[in-house]
């Protein structure tokens, strides 16, 4: 095995320890509350990024919508050029940039803010400005990439996924779906099919 791969495997065991360690339960509550409240008041739920979150986000979309929450994926620079026009006053939007600084995400963060939307920031950086700018932020730091030059996202994305996915969990606690609802939503793949003993 080459010593970047076993350096990488090393240090996401090591990221993703943390990043476990450090789920912060109260700070994911103050999202799903924020998410939750907006569909009683028959608002829906966006998710953006820039780059690397921008696929992180429409799997997070994919993953809300199928366990009871529909999610719509905004473009993190379209947004500004138009397709803001899918959101509506008292939407809530989860933005994901690592830094929590990116340019172009501080601008579809401001178009959010100004259509009326609550913003959710997941970075890795706390003190970042879009987290002081949202409603309510999720961390996901990490101090180590893991591959060659320390730089592409890798360990980053992993951490914003888990973090998503715990989000997705108090999501599907509060909508409640039962098995039948959730065949319903995967009628291809084994997905589709009830278990034995389910309804």
């Amino acid at each position: 095995m080459s010593e970047n791969l076993k350096n990488f495997i090393k240090i996401s065991k090591e990221e993703f320890e943390k990043t476990v360690n450090s789920v912060d339960e109260a700070a994911l509550k103050r999202a799903a509350d924020l998410i939750i409240d907006a569909k009683k008041k028959g608002n829906r739920l966006h998710i953006t990024g820039i780059g690397k979150p921008s696929h992180v986000a429409t799997y997070a979309a994919s993953l809300f919508s199928s366990t009871g929450t529909p999610t719509y994926y905004l473009h993190g620079t379209e947004a500004v050029h138009g397709s803001c026009g899918q959101l509506v006053e008292g939407d809530a939007v989860i933005c994901i940039s690592n830094s929590g600084e990116t340019a172009e995400l501080k601008a579809t963060a401001n178009a959010i803010r100004n259509n009326g939307c609550k913003i959710i920031a997941l970075t890795g950086n706390p003190d970042s400005w879009l987290s002081k700018f949202a409603d309510a932020d999720l961390t996901a730091h990490v101090d180590n990439e893991g591959g060659p030059l320390n730089r592409a996202p890798r360990t980053s994305v992993i951490a914003e996924i888990f973090v998503l996915q715990c989000l997705s969990v108090l999501l599907q606690d509060d909508a409640g779906i039962t098995p039948s609802e959730y065949v319903k939503r995967h009628p291809g793949g084994a997905l589709g099919k009830l278990r034995e003993n389910e309804m």
